[in-house]
């Protein structure tokens, strides 16, 4: 999509993503996966050197995606010398809702209708090989789960054994309850997002 921009030589279109760019506004939306998060380090480092005081507001909508993807959108935000206030706007699942989470204490903004979800991490594709190998897999699949957990639980203030608990099956949080586990800090609205 494309909007008008008036200037000088008259009216040019632009992508309304670059539009929203040019106020700090960023999104992580669809699947998780190299390409996003690529695209989301390119955005990211662009607006920490253009200026690492004004903050940088983040939008997700997405079911999650992959570990390794994922992890790089993590560390960014949490190295990120701008500051960073992040928005669920309708879905932050799996590892998107790890993502959302990271964001600093006081920055976590949700819309009254999304939702977080946590489960623990599954193998994308069909498991095959001889026994050693499936034990390989099993046992950097347990150690994955680990990790992602003692994340959560450091941007919640959670026990690990409460995360444990909570990432066992597919868990659902409607925003006061997100507010409740310490996933999410306010429940928003738009005027809050049009906010400098």
């Amino acid at each position: 999509m494309n909007v008008q921009i008036k200037g000088s030589n008259g009216i040019t279109l632009v992508p309304i993503e670059t539009r929203l760019m040019s106020y700090r506004k960023i999104f992580i939306e669809g699947e998780i996966n190299s390409q996003a998060a690529i695209s989301f380090f390119k955005e990211i480092l662009f607006l920490n050197e253009e200026d690492f005081k004004a903050p940088i507001k983040i939008f997700i909508n997405s079911p999650g995606g992959e570990i390794n993807s994922g992890m790089l959108i993590y560390d960014l935000i949490q190295s990120s010398r701008a500051p960073i206030k992040i928005f669920c706007i309708g879905q932050a699942y799996s590892m998107a809702a790890l993502i959302f989470a990271c964001a600093p204490r006081g920055n976590r903004y949700i819309l009254p209708h999304s939702e977080l979800m946590l489960h623990e991490p599954a193998l994308g594709n069909k498991v095959a090989g001889n026994s050693s190998s499936i034990r390989s897999i099993a046992d950097s699949l347990m150690q994955t789960r680990k990790q992602l957990n003692q994340l959560f639980a450091k941007h919640t203030g959670r026990k690990e054994k409460e995360i444990e608990a909570a990432t066992g099956f597919d868990h659902y949080f409607n925003p006061e309850e997100a507010i409740k586990f310490g996933l999410c800090d306010e429940i928003t609205s738009l005027d809050k997002i049009l906010e400098d």
